[in-house]
């Protein structure tokens, strides 16, 4: 790989974590691995090539295009924790995945059994990813926190929620979350 090449991939792995708060490569290697997933799979379940996914996974391409696929990598994500924290077993996560492969995507804040706890309610961490989506459609991380930065002398708490929601990790944002619920 040239330079230039090296450049643009370089680029597009930190367009990619600005978007999506990680590398697409790093994203979909846990996805695989948590889920006992191979490549193919994955992009079968998430409606890609599996060109595309390779294509995304080095950085050769930056962005996911279709809304769809990007609800089905959150979904897949949730999923993926749920199956960690042993909520879920192999064969109910193989199961939600042929739901997951089925979902045409929906409205940005969905209530399906997929995004739910046990008692119905949607998880923190799923309105938390949902939030960022939303946000995350319509601008990049960098023109978020220029928006902030714009509120924050009249309206901190908008500021805050932007930096936090808008340009910053799920983890943070679902920390930030709980912190604030006490």
């Amino acid at each position: 790989m040239d330079a230039a090449q090296q450049e643009a991939t370089a680029r597009a792995r930190e367009l990619q974590r600005n978007w999506y708060g990680e590398p697409l490569g790093a994203l979909f290697r846990k996805l695989i691995d948590d889920l006992g997933l191979n490549q193919a799979r994955l992009a079968g379940v998430l409606g890609l090539s599996a060109p595309m996914l390779s294509q995304l996974m080095s950085g050769q391409r930056a962005k996911i295009g279709n809304p769809a696929v990007v609800q089905r990598v959150q979904l897949l994500q949730d999923l993926a924790g749920q199956v960690a924290d042993g909520s879920v077993s192999a064969a109910e996560a193989a199961e939600r995945m042929e739901e997951i492969k089925k979902s045409q995507g929906g409205s940005v804040l969905s209530n399906t059994t997929q995004t739910t706890s046990g008692s119905g309610a949607p998880t923190v961490r799923r309105v938390v990813r949902e939030i960022q989506s939303l946000l995350r459609s319509v601008a990049a991380a960098g023109d978020i926190i220029d928006a902030a930065d714009t509120l924050a002398p009249t309206h901190p708490e908008l500021a805050e929620f932007l930096r936090v929601y808008g340009a910053g990790r799920t983890s943070d944002a679902v920390t930030h979350y709980q912190s604030h619920q006490s």
